[in-house]
């Protein structure tokens, strides 16, 4: 395994009515593996948890309790500067630098993560082929479209060829054609060996790609498994039918 996680709880507080506070537990006792060569889709209802599990398993956040490892060649790491050079990371609300062009700003990234010249020129080359950046690489970002910005953000994520991605709905709100390359890049990352975990509200993508789901409600595990195991515990064929009866009809919003 690359990535494990053990019994992981998340706990904010709330402020309710006439300013009382309560604490609750966005994500819950949540424990899951990923391995190398492996596509693992999150899927859940709004509010379920899943961007804060992605956080976490990003080392951008803290959990309240529980343990995260990451082990490469044989050893956990320990040190979480040298393990965020080996995760792609992309959140939906990452805000990127409009006036820079994409190539500057893969530019930029890669000497962040200590990149020679040389191996960023041609990891941009390869980046540009794989998600058809060569129409709008030198343009500023502000004035890209969405599924281009989302393409340029996503570069962003893996200029430093990472081991491990972590998308959080990467193709939300795009066109066909940028979601295609999206998931296109994936597949070939899979079977370049990397490991690839994201979270996704389309059905359909996630029985494309995925090896698993896990299913998250309420910031708990609420099934999980392959495609088939899902739907033979969901009792359909349709996977939208699965996870709504997996979930509770009620809890789909």
């Amino acid at each position: 395994m690359v990535l494990e996680a053990d019994n992981l709880i998340k706990t904010f507080v709330k402020n309710e009515k006439n300013n009382v506070k309560r604490n609750f537990n966005a994500v819950n006792d949540i424990s899951l593996k990923l391995k190398l060569g492996e596509i693992v889709g999150i899927i859940g209802p709004n509010g379920a948890g899943k961007t804060t599990l992605l956080r976490m398993l990003g080392k951008l956040m803290k959990p309240t309790s529980g343990n995260i490892n990451v082990c490469l060649d044989g050893r956990v790491m320990e040190s979480e500067t040298e393990i965020k050079k080996y995760i792609g990371y992309l959140s939906g609300n990452t805000k990127l630098y409009g006036r820079l062009s994409t190539r500057e700003l893969l530019t930029m990234a890669g000497k962040i993560y200590g990149m020679s010249d040389s191996d960023i020129e041609k990891r941009i080359g390869m980046i540009s082929r794989v998600l058809d950046l060569g129409g709008f690489i030198d343009n500023r970002i502000e004035k890209l479209s969405t599924g281009q910005t989302q393409r340029a953000s996503i570069s962003r994520c893996i200029i430093h060829n990472p081991v491990i991605y972590i998308f959080d709905e990467p193709t939300l709100g795009l066109d066909i054609l940028s979601s295609n390359a999206i998931v296109d890049f994936m597949l070939r990352e899979k079977e370049a060996g990397k490991a690839v975990l994201y979270s996704t509200h389309y059905m359909e993508e996630a029985e494309k790609l995925c090896d698993r789901i896990i299913i998250i409600n309420k910031g708990k595990i609420a099934a999980q498994g392959t495609v088939n195991e899902l739907k033979t515990m969901g009792g359909s064929d349709n996977l939208r039918e699965v996870f709504a009866n997996l979930i509770g009809k009620e809890d789909w919003t």
